[in-house]
């Protein structure tokens, strides 16, 4: 688990990520997934990067399964950047870290 990353299930997605004052990044993720855990360091390092401007959250898909299934998440992890409420992108999969940097910018 990412250390500092805001931990939101099913109850508290609506106040915590569509409400949110700040652009938000959600790790859709389970701790089964390979590729999940992989990537959970690279977003330590972009929490430390873009914290003050960017909310960092998980929802583990095993314990939260509704939200997830309202996004239409086959795969794990996907990462949803929303602004506003409202999704404006979504990375499935391992991906660099320059990959999440670029998109982090393009939401600031």
């Amino acid at each position: 688990m990412a250390e500092g990353v805001l931990e939101i299930n099913d109850e508290s997605f609506e106040n915590e990520v569509l409400q949110a004052d700040l652009p938000v990044l959600v790790d859709f993720w389970a701790p089964w997934c390979g590729p999940c855990r992989a990537i959970a360091p690279i977003i330590d390092e972009l929490k430390g990067t873009y914290g003050d401007q960017v909310i960092f959250a998980k929802c583990n898909v095993d314990d939260s399964p509704v939200t997830p299934s309202k996004y239409g998440i086959k795969a794990i992890p996907t990462l949803i950047f929303f602004k506003e409420g409202n999704v404006v992108d979504q990375i499935t999969g391992m991906v660099a870290k320059s990959k999440l940097e670029e998109t982090l910018k393009s939401l600031l």
